[in-house]
């Protein structure tokens, strides 16, 4: 059995469930706006899914690792670094002036995104593992290891999780 949505007066229903709220949040949006099509083992994948999901959104590694990761680096010397190591040379960063480039992510809004690199759960522990040697992470990725010690990608991966 198959359930066709096709105008907005079945989506306050869905959100009353937090079907809508839910894929809005995971920034899905449909293809085809008028026809949804709905079948009931798509919804049973989709909440099992959503299930182990925070609804607070993406974690950092929770909020003490974070607040680990500030204590001991130091957010401003990250910025220093992102420079020097030629970050901004594939990255948009914020707060940094450099020319723009679009071979890499922008690096603002980091905090809110899921993974790091598309693959691995977003948190400190592994942002600093990504950037000491992201090759090592992923063989095909296009990021070089620029040599970063774990104390420097821990002081560049505090500069990110501070920004907005």
């Amino acid at each position: 059995m198959k359930q066709t949505i096709t105008s907005a007066t079945h989506v306050p229903r869905l959100e009353r469930h937090g079907i809508c709220t839910a894929v809005a949040t995971r920034r899905f949006v449909p293809l085809h706006r008028s026809t949804f099509t709905l079948y009931p083992c798509s919804v049973v994948v989709v909440l099992a899914s959503l299930a182990g999901c925070d609804p607070s959104g993406p974690s950092q590694g929770g909020e003490k690792a974070t607040a680990d990761l500030l204590t001991r680096a130091d957010p401003s010397r990250g910025r220093t670094l992102i420079v020097e190591k030629g970050c901004v040379a594939c990255h948009v960063v914020p707060g940094v002036r450099a020319p723009v480039s679009f071979v890499g992510p922008p690096l603002d809004g980091l905090r809110q995104q899921a993974y790091v690199a598309g693959r691995w759960p977003n948190n400190v522990e592994t942002l600093v593992r990504w950037l000491q040697d992201p090759p090592a992470m992923n063989p095909e990725t296009a990021m070089p290891n620029v040599g970063l010690t774990s104390e420097e990608a821990e002081h560049i991966t505090a500069y990110l999780v501070t920004l907005p």
